[in-house]
């Protein structure tokens, strides 16, 4: 008879491993050899074992030690992997191998892609909102902004809000708005939101009626949070 392993057993030998890992690694330019590596020193650490050798890194794979050496090399080249020094509670120093700049740059791929999603639909929130499409000089100022003045979409997409709210929908007022955030040092959608709140409470010339008047797209009521 075949022997029925107990399903409690292999529930509790488990290693939790990001799927965006094994999704995107290759994205971050590493290869299977390479993840293999990296998941090995992620067990490792679960284990309390911060820093494990090549030649315990590599009993549990199919490389020799001193390949197992050169791919470490290279994830810290890559900045894929760091070296951290641990002090415990008797004040004594250790090395121990850090993941963070690994899982910092596979989760800045997902935002990264957002970003540039949100560019591609800046130029059509802008045309939806002028009610027609944008001259070429107007899409060259769009992309001053965004590559010049390296402002991101996200606070462009507010700035556009803004003149919406304040009745001035005009790219002399928009690029106003922007080079005023800028100085002041606003550079998320949240300090512009609130910078914008402290603006029309001091402000007695702007009043509801007028933000209703303009306010017709629901996208762009933003003092109400994003959409």
């Amino acid at each position: 008879m075949t022997k029925t392993i107990p399903i409690q057993q292999i529930l509790l030998n488990q290693l939790s491993i990001p799927e965006k890992l094994i999704t995107s690694y290759h994205k971050l330019g590493l290869n299977e050899t390479e993840l293999m590596v990296i998941i090995q020193i992620y067990r490792f650490i679960n284990q309390n074992n911060f820093f494990p050798t090549p030649s315990e890194l590599s009993s549990y794979l199919t490389i020799e030690e001193k390949d197992c050496a050169k791919i470490l090399r290279k994830l810290m080249q890559k900045s894929i992997l760091t070296i951290e020094q641990l002090e415990n509670e008797q004040n004594q120093l250790s090395e121990a191998y850090s993941l963070e700049p690994l899982w910092e740059r596979l989760y800045s791929i997902q935002e990264e892609k957002k970003e540039e999603q949100l560019e591609g639909t800046l130029f059509i929130l802008f045309e939806q909102e002028f009610g027609r499409p944008l001259s070429p000089f107007e899409i060259e100022t769009i992309n001053t902004w965004l590559d010049e003045d390296e402002i991101s979409p996200a606070l462009i997409k507010a700035g556009l809000r803004e003149s919406v709210l304040m009745s001035k929908l005009n790219f002399k007022y928009i690029d106003r708005i922007l080079r005023e955030w800028k100085r002041k040092g606003i550079h998320t959608v949240e300090q512009a939101r609130e910078a914008s709140k402290n603006f029309h409470g001091k402000n007695p010339s702007y009043n509801q009626e007028t933000k209703k008047e303009r306010d017709t797209s629901f996208y762009y009521n933003w003092l109400e949070g994003e959409e």
